[in-house]
């Protein structure tokens, strides 16, 4: 190599290098300037638990919360380095930053003043903040889970080693009962409604799913795309001359001509949200593509409870250390597995009468270990949480060893019947006062059928004080979560007080034959 050819590269090495540190001191100055910023985070809430939700932001982030008029929403001040704790907040389900919120806006009176009004607004917010705080939130959030289309026919026309042989339906449901991480195939054969499949993060997911990113990101920096966005319109309210798509429409159109970025429906980059409650207008960029609420639960049943939801329901109860936390209806085990995760300094128990429920709620135990080995990078310790097949109405516990009892009670709709709840719910509720602590025990319960409920719960006053009721919207359904506290008053079985109610009998009549001699 001559010595000019040597001397170029070295020049050209220089100025490679300049050129990084400037792009990563660029990059520095940009990140530490926007720490320091303040910003109003949305958070949309299991309706209902507004006040659980703000209860655990001023917890866990110090910070004030105002909730919404519009339920099923908070909001909240913070600063940009808090965005990694508020992405791990439990009772939120979607986050967005607030661009701008205006308390009383005055709507014109016809719909074509209105919507000309958005147009013009587009132009008019503080759009630059809540663009630093979604670029840098993009670090924190969660990718949503790409979700694989299960094709029943397919199983049909699978080939054996290339001999040709197709393997049967109930072979291939045999083999997925012994293969855990291929067990949501189980939820598709026992209810073939449920055609979604929730990634679980383990094995050959996972390297594709890095795979995936990684040729994206590449793509990005060979060619640096223009943003794609979306709006989503959420109303609510009688009064307006307009519909939520008029507004999106409008509104839409307007922001895509003020920052020339591309309209996407489906594949796009920044969702823009515009809020509309009454008077009240609210406008905001998503922070999250997916739920929160999708972190614990990869097995799906008939009737999956909300995580979120969940642990709302537990936080009710104020669990204490070394608690003992039993869901006698577990389904899916989504409580018992949210307990679990949030307050491993108890002992959770999750039962079913139902083999398959069991089997799901052990494999979404299965399932949140190994997702947090490959977190942590380690074997993990295990969690504090057994999965049991019983009988609810005879549970194989000590009388007074439970010191909370939370649970999805069946609403008589997907799960059971209404007729027959009449006969389960006292039962269930006289079972529970046998195995939960005296004086101290708490029952978490939530149901639809709540005539049955408070006719069970009204002959059993002196085991059960109803203390609270909760409100919750479940897909439509208007239901309610009880909170019980478990009188100080012995249990008495029924065997017991009927021989003392004979012992009785047999006293007073004795005592009036000896009257009738006298």
């Amino acid at each position: 190599m001559s010595d000019i050819q040597e001397a170029t590269n070295q020049l050209l090495d220089v100025n490679l290098h300049e050129n990084q540190r400037s792009i990563q001191v660029a990059e520095s100055a940009f990140r530490s300037e926007s720490e320091y910023l303040q910003v109003t985070i949305g958070a949309t809430v299991p309706t209902g638990f507004e006040q659980t939700a703000a209860d655990e932001v001023r917890e866990k982030l110090g910070s004030s919360c105002k909730i919404s008029k519009d339920r099923g929403k908070i909001y909240f001040d913070i600063s940009v380095e808090s965005l990694a704790q508020v992405h791990s907040l439990r009772s939120v389900d979607n986050l967005f930053v607030v661009v701008q919120e205006f308390k009383d806006y005055q709507f014109k009176e016809t719909k074509e003043e209105v919507l000309k009004d958005f147009e013009n607004l587009a132009g008019k917010l503080p759009w630059s903040d809540p663009l630093k705080v979604w670029k840098i939130n993009t670090s924190f959030k969660k990718k949503k889970t790409k979700r694989k289309k299960i094709n029943r026919n397919s199983n049909k026309g699978k080939i054996n080693n290339g001999q040709g042989d197709k393997i049967d339906e109930k072979d291939v449901k045999k083999e997925c009962t012994n293969n855990s991480l291929d067990a949501h195939f189980l939820d598709y054969y026992e209810n073939p409604a449920i055609k979604e499949e929730i990634s679980t993060l383990v094995g050959d997911d996972l390297v594709s799913s890095k795979e995936d990113e990684t040729d994206e990101s590449s793509r990005e920096e060979i060619e640096p795309q223009v943003l794609k966005f979306r709006v989503t319109c959420n109303r609510a309210g009688e009064k307006h001359c307009f519909t939520s798509n008029e507004a999106a429409r409008d509104f839409g159109g307007a922001v895509q001509e003020y920052f020339k970025w591309k309209a996407d429906m489906t594949n796009f980059d920044v969702e823009v949200l515009l809020n509309i409650h009454d008077n009240e207008i609210v406008v905001g960029i998503a922070l999250t593509e997916e739920s929160l609420h999708r972190r614990n639960i990869t097995h799906f049943g008939p009737t999956t409870l909300r995580s979120t939801l969940a642990y709302g329901m537990l936080r009710l109860c104020a669990p204490q250390p070394t608690d003992i936390i039993v869901d006698p209806m577990c389904g899916t085990g989504a409580i018992p597995i949210e307990g679990a995760s949030e307050w491993s300094n108890c002992y959770h128990i999750a039962g079913d009468n139902n083999p398959l429920a069991v089997n799901r709620a052990a494999n979404n135990i299965s399932s949140l270990l190994t997702k947090n080995q490959i977190k942590e990078s380690k074997p993990s310790w295990g969690l504090p949480i057994d999965a049991v097949q019983w009988d609810i109405c005879n549970l194989p516990l000590r009388t007074g060893s439970v010191d909370i009892i939370v649970t999805d009670m069946p609403f008589g709709k997907r799960m059971g019947s209404k007729k027959r709840n009449w006969n389960l719910y006292p039962a269930c509720l006289w079972e529970m006062s046998r195995v939960c602590r005296p004086g101290t025990g708490r029952a978490v319960l939530l149901t639809q059928h709540k005539k049955c409920f408070i006719k069970a719960l009204s002959e059993m006053g002196h085991v059960w004080r109803k203390v609270h009721t909760v409100w919750v919207n479940i897909g439509g359904l208007h239901a309610a979560v009880y909170l019980l506290k478990r009188t100080a008053h012995a249990f008495v079985h029924h065997s017991d007080k009927m021989e003392k109610e004979e012992a009785k009998n047999e006293d007073d009549a004795g005592n009036v034959s000896i009257k009738n001699m006298f």
